[in-house]
């Protein structure tokens, strides 16, 4: 399904099946699974053939079938996140998004969850659905608003170098190549750029050999470099190209990046603050990670961290294939999400009582972000919440 027309194709064969790009709002996951294709793209697929002379198409399922099909594939707006429409027709000053009249409206349970992506990136304000300072700063950027909070938050966090190369690397495909013949031979030569505790900086360390390469050799030095590293030139290009875009609307904002090296804490922190639903902590009888509102999912058989990733983690992205699967995953530590969710967590005082010792009273405190238990007893001190309360005690 392309709208090249390639010179000399007589024959198509088509299979009926794509792999179409999904978003659940139950679970704020992209799904890439298997489905059968629609009437006009089986139509447009057959077209590829007989372009220049006569041509045959050859299709691997029965005629009933193709007329049992839907006669459209389903439109984009229909099967992704609507945050970044929302947040647009917000900074434009559209009205709001269940009144527009689109051709075909997205149904009221995808738009509260846009709704609901925007305030767990400070983006709207819970009660009034306004934009905040941070909503406008997002609505200037041209990005997917999880990738543009990235940016907002390396400013703040003094690591705008470092989220820039992961930025863009995470808004491209993976320049890494792992052909199945080779697998031992590219897992070899991707193990100099592997990080013990956080998949995002190894896009750092490769950012790194491959920038020497591109500066000062030719292209056919590059590609040559790409075929014994078993990296994809087109896509390290493309990361390129992208994080050089980024740089630009960086620097038409006044935004300067960071002169000294940014810690694994401050980039950390930034990645959580547009990750924030993507965090996981460990089951303690499973192998799987309990994750935000209840989903379950797995780390990548992929993925360098499989087998040693710690309790709590974030991750680039939750897909779901065969099973829902973290890809791009990074251990982080508890007290971060207090700070960078803050607007989004959960406290219950219980049991407060009068202490001998310390002379005041006490309480303990259950906090979670997204149904995650962050601390389920921890001592706090009762005469802020209570006063009443706590000096009748």
């Amino acid at each position: 399904e392309t709208s090249l027309t390639v010179p000399g194709i007589r024959y198509v064969i088509d299979t009926g099946l794509a792999r179409v790009k999904r978003y659940s709002h139950r679970n704020k996951v992209e799904q890439l699974r298997v489905e059968p294709i629609s009437q006009s793209a089986a139509k447009q697929r057959a077209g590829r053939c007989g372009r220049v002379a006569a041509g045959i198409c050859i299709r691997l399922y029965g005629e009933e079938d193709f007329a049992k099909r839907p006669p459209y594939t389903d439109p984009e707006i229909l099967r992704s996140s609507l945050a970044g429409v929302i947040l647009r027709m917000k900074s434009l000053a559209l009205g709001e998004i269940d009144a527009f009249p689109f051709l075909e409206a997205p149904p009221p349970r995808m738009i509260a969850d846009g709704y609901q992506q925007l305030i767990e990136l400070s983006a709207l304000d819970e009660q009034s659905r306004a934009l905040t300072p941070i909503g406008h700063d997002l609505a200037k950027l041209p990005l997917d608003p999880k990738i543009g909070r990235l940016l907002l938050a390396a400013r703040r966090y003094g690591c705008l170098k470092e989220v820039l190369i992961v930025a863009s690397a995470l808004s491209v495909q993976d320049p890494r190549e792992r052909p199945p013949e080779q697998q031992a031979a590219a897992e070899q030569a991707h193990a100099k750029w592997k990080d013990d505790k956080s998949e995002f900086l190894s896009f750092l360390k490769l950012w790194q050999a491959t920038d020497e390469v591109w500066r000062h050799e030719t292209n056919a030095k590059q590609r040559a470099f790409c075929r014994r590293e078993f990296l994809s030139w087109l896509r390290l290009r493309e990361w390129r190209d992208v994080h050089g875009q980024l740089l630009t609307l960086c620097h038409e904002h006044g935004w300067q990046e960071n002169s000294d090296p940014a810690g694994f804490e401050a980039i950390h922190k930034a990645l959580l603050s547009g990750l924030l639903g993507h965090i996981g902590v460990k089951s303690e009888e499973e192998k799987h990670y309990l994750g935000a509102r209840g989903i379950r999912f797995f780390i990548h058989p992929g993925s360098s961290l499989a087998k040693k990733a710690g309790r709590w983690i974030v991750a680039g992205e939750l897909v779901e294939t065969s099973k829902l699967y973290a890809r791009t995953v990074a251990r982080i530590e508890p007290p971060w999400l207090e700070e960078v969710g803050a607007h989004l967590i959960r406290r219950h005082v219980y049991e407060p009582h009068w202490e001998k010792d310390s002379g005041q009273v006490a309480a303990f405190e259950r906090v979670t972000l997204h149904g995650l238990l962050l601390h389920g007893r921890r001592r706090v001190h009762y005469g802020p919440l209570d006063p009443v309360l706590a000096r009748q005690i």
